[in-house]
């Protein structure tokens, strides 16, 4: 259940693998403007919504690495399949104000891609950062929840750990 509070090792890939977002020099990311975009979006995550935090996370060459963290359920977004009726004399069995409604994992990461989509686009049009077709984004991701706190030191050290494993990585595309 991916609404359920908790923390989520996700990993979300740019489209044909593109290297968009910056390169690895002498085992570092270096961003892109393009890749500062999808960082600060990343950073400001919890400002955007109540209840998720983004933690460890790194901006590579052709994606990002991030542990999302659902503190809780409730993303007041309105009235929605969580409202309760409330009985009280002047409507009885009426729903009564906006309800929380759950906010999962899949929103997270269908609302941070459709962001930083847009913010590409903008950047395409405003600096010359290199297009795309159709999305900059896969049409899926690769997620895992985080189930101790051993995995979750695990999970951090291989985020920062990334940059420097780049080279050998069989996934990496040969031009970036």
């Amino acid at each position: 259940d991916y609404t359920q509070p908790g923390a989520y090792f996700v990993t979300i890939v740019a489209k044909d693998r593109q290297c968009l977002f910056g390169e690895i020099v002498d085992g570092a990311m270096g961003l892109s403007e393009a890749g500062e975009m999808i960082d600060t979006t990343w950073r400001e995550l919890s400002e955007h919504y109540p209840g998720v935090a983004s933690h460890d996370h790194i901006v590579m060459p052709s994606h990002v690495h991030c542990i999302i963290v659902l503190t809780h359920v409730a993303d007041a977004v309105g009235a929605g399949p969580c409202a309760r009726p409330v009985s009280n004399d002047a409507t009885p069995g009426q729903p009564q104000g906006a309800a929380p409604t759950p906010i999962s994992l899949p929103d997270v990461v269908h609302r941070s891609k459709s962001l930083t989509n847009s913010r590409y686009r903008h950047g395409i049009a405003a600096c010359g950062w290199t297009p795309f077709r159709g999305t900059v984004w896969q049409r899926n991701y690769h997620d895992r929840v985080i189930r101790s706190d051993a995995e979750l030191v695990r999970v951090r050290e291989y985020i920062a750990d990334n940059p420097r494993r780049w080279p050998g990585d069989p996934e990496r595309p040969r031009d970036g």
